[in-house]
């Protein structure tokens, strides 16, 4: 369960959306089309940080041959993982496994393509979390960090003002986040390390239909029975996703795509 890429933005196929984000932001990092006469430079191995249940994974594997591992906190996404790979035939090149992404079970400079999609907001340390990511990539290999963060701050301002404050505190007790950050620390993060190449983009308007698209998909009698049914913690995630939307649109909010290469 991730973003969707909406352009245009008023397509109403979700599922490709959500595919497609994968593909667009592969090739806005860089990283080449499956073809004849370049698959020397096409990524051998992969790893997904905070795979899920590894969607991300199985399609780049496919898309490219590729290996991919898959790690994430929930032995249930791991296990599912494993089975939807063998489903779809593509377990010989993806395996998933319970690990804490800030402290992976991973040999130093063993991937070439570092994968985070929407996994960096639940991260408690994010200098930890892009240290690790640095540590298993390759000399060369490409890192590309997709994660939801607040606004920059403009010049002058220490903090965000209290009201953002208050809201972004609603969203984490609602989703169980830590302590949210902006493109600019993630920036900075990576400078710290060397990296090479580094870009930085705000697709917040290219995924800012998906939140509306989940509220309207949920505003059905079966939907609203089950969320009656389905206890506290899932009624109070559900009216975060009102809280997201609100932030987003008050630009507090943003869905920030970074990108770079570990220095040779």
């Amino acid at each position: 369960m991730h973003h969707g890429y909406y352009i245009p933005n008023d397509r109403t196929d979700h599922v490709q959306a959500q595919i497609d984000l994968i593909d667009e932001v592969l090739k806005w990092a860089g990283v080449p089309e499956p073809a004849d006469d370049n698959q020397d430079v096409l990524p051998k191995k992969c790893v997904d940080v905070g795979c899920g249940i590894g969607g991300s994974s199985r399609h780049i594997a496919t898309k490219y041959g590729c290996t991919a591992n898959g790690i994430t906190l929930s032995p249930y996404q791991a296990g599912r993982g494993n089975e939807l790979a063998k489903e779809q035939g593509v377990d010989a090149l993806c395996s998933f496994q319970v690990a804490d992404a800030l402290d992976q079970p991973f040999e130093d400079n063993t991937f070439d393509l570092i994968w985070s999609l929407e996994s960096g907001e639940h991260m408690p340390d994010k200098e930890k979390f892009v240290n690790e990511l640095f540590r298993v990539a390759t000399p060369g290999g490409r890192i590309i960090i997709v994660t939801w963060c607040h606004r920059d701050l403009e010049v002058g301002e220490e903090s965000l003002n209290k009201k953002e404050v208050k809201l972004l505190a609603k969203i984490n007790r609602a989703y169980y986040l830590p302590k949210w950050c902006s493109v600019d620390d993630y920036v900075r993060i990576l400078e710290d390390n060397g990296a090479v190449d580094i870009k930085r983009e705000d697709w917040s308007y290219i995924i800012a239909p998906f939140w509306k698209a989940v509220i309207k998909s949920s505003l059905n009698m079966k939907s609203v029975v089950g969320l009656l049914k389905s206890g506290f913690s899932t009624q109070r995630g559900a009216y975060a996703m009102f809280l997201m939307l609100r932030g987003f649109n008050k630009g507090l909010i943003k869905f920030g795509l970074m990108t770079c290469t570990k220095p040779e």
